[in-house]
């Protein structure tokens, strides 16, 4: 399939931010330890659990409720675009399947 013009910005885009965090962090994102735990996560909720566990630190925070339900809610809201034939054919898996 070929890419849209928008799709190839975006995707050059996102490989360099990639590339950038790989050379700040000296890690790939993808083999980041809360990468690995979110790739082998099934579900929206066990992301949202695994997000909460790293939120732990903001819990003091006024609005941290309100921050975990934005969360949870673009969870799924990428889990269901990730779905999308179209999209998934564009930009890929928002998280690979097993």
């Amino acid at each position: 399939m070929a890419h849209h013009p928008e799709s190839a910005r975006f995707q050059a885009f996102f490989e360099t931010a990639l590339q950038a965090y790989e050379k700040k962090a000296g890690v790939s994102l993808a083999q980041h330890p809360l990468a690995i735990k979110l790739q082998n996560s099934d579900s929206v909720e066990a992301i949202a659990g695994i997000l909460q566990d790293q939120a732990q630190a903001f819990r003091n925070l006024q609005g941290s409720d309100k921050i975990m339900k934005s969360l949870k809610t673009s969870v799924s809201i990428l889990s269901k675009f990730s779905s999308a034939a179209s999209l998934a054919d564009a930009f890929g898996p928002v998280r690979q399947h097993l």
